[in-house]
């Protein structure tokens, strides 16, 4: 690891501790910071220290994970399909989640059940853009259009159970579909595919960079380009899925930050993917922590936040061609 590397990834550690603490410190209830402090290191106890290790402190976890995996799919996904534009939801992952997921709502099913469908849902949703884009000698074109074209079918699904679902169930579904960090209290599987992603991303950086230049200078190269490709896209979609059962869909994480840390001169993939995951994860806990304290008590979805957010930055990144 050069030592440019290892600057970007110490500034970029700083800045994810430093946003792991502004979302454990805020919140609806007013805490001292240094009574934030003590709770964490074990020096208090009581209510402060429930709300810290009960609530805060998981729920800051899942959102640096959840935020992590959604730009380490951007960042993947930019690479398989050569689309700057690509984002973790365009091959309708997040949608047959939804479907399922909106479905098992509408049945009454418990919680647990319902994170039991979002996942059923968008693994069938792999598979299904799996076996007609890359079926019968398929391509990434295929792939895309494949995925494009079932997330429109998705979407008329997920309007359709929103009209039919009774008025009171209709807040909780419009909370999962924008996303929705209240309810996760157990990080440890997010963290857990995070970083076996990108443990696998690492190790195919190189040749990441090197099908950047088209299939057929990859293939001249000695690049295996489809177990590539099909790695990329497994990866990229249960690190998606991963963030879809755990929080929702959250829109715009995967892909803005991919271009900011590109933006910051990051061009390798060797390069890119550490630090798009860290600039990932300090983005989201940030935006959570804006969802939850600035019209405190109420909560808002992160998804909102997160759309707000990264709709101007997209545009100020297509004003500069980037």
């Amino acid at each position: 690891m050069n030592s440019h590397l290892s600057i970007w990834l110490a500034s970029a550690l700083v800045i994810s501790l430093g946003s792991l603490l502004v979302g454990i410190a805020l919140g609806s209830v007013n805490l001292p910071f240094a009574t934030v402090l003590h709770a964490l290191t074990g020096r208090e106890t009581g209510l402060a220290a429930d709300i810290v290790w009960q609530l805060r402190l998981p729920r800051v976890l899942a959102a640096f994970a959840c935020g992590g995996l959604l730009a380490l799919a951007g960042t993947l996904l930019q690479a398989l399909l050569r689309n700057p534009l690509a984002d973790p939801y365009i091959l309708g992952v997040s949608g047959g989640s939804a479907v399922a997921a909106l479905a098992a709502m509408l049945f009454g099913l418990a919680a647990a059940a319902v994170n039991l469908a979002a996942l059923g849902g968008a693994l069938g949703a792999v598979g299904l853009v799996f076996a007609l884009g890359f079926g019968r000698g398929g391509s990434m074109v295929r792939l895309l259009l494949t995925g494009v074209v079932l997330s429109a079918g998705f979407g008329a699904l997920i309007s359709l159970l929103l009209t039919l679902a009774p008025g009171a169930e209709v807040r909780g579904m419009l909370f999962w579909l924008m996303g929705d960090l209240s309810q996760a209290q157990a990080p440890g599987v997010a963290w857990g595919i995070l970083l076996a992603a990108l443990a696998l991303a690492w190790w195919q950086a190189g040749s990441l960079d090197i099908l950047g230049l088209g299939e057929i200078k990859a293939r001249s190269l000695g690049v295996a380009v489809r177990p590539l490709q099909l790695g990329i896209y497994f990866t990229a979609s249960a690190a998606t899925a991963a963030v879809v059962v755990e929080a929702g869909a959250i829109g715009f994480v995967g892909l803005i930050v991919p271009h900011f840390v590109r933006l910051l001169g990051a061009g390798g993939h060797r390069r890119l993917l550490p630090l798009a995951v860290l600039a990932g994860g300090s983005f989201l806990t940030l935006a959570d922590t804006l969802a939850r304290t600035v019209v405190a008590p109420q909560q808002l979805p992160v998804g909102v936040l997160t759309a707000l957010l990264g709709v101007p930055l997209l545009l100020f990144l297509l004003a500069r061609k980037v």
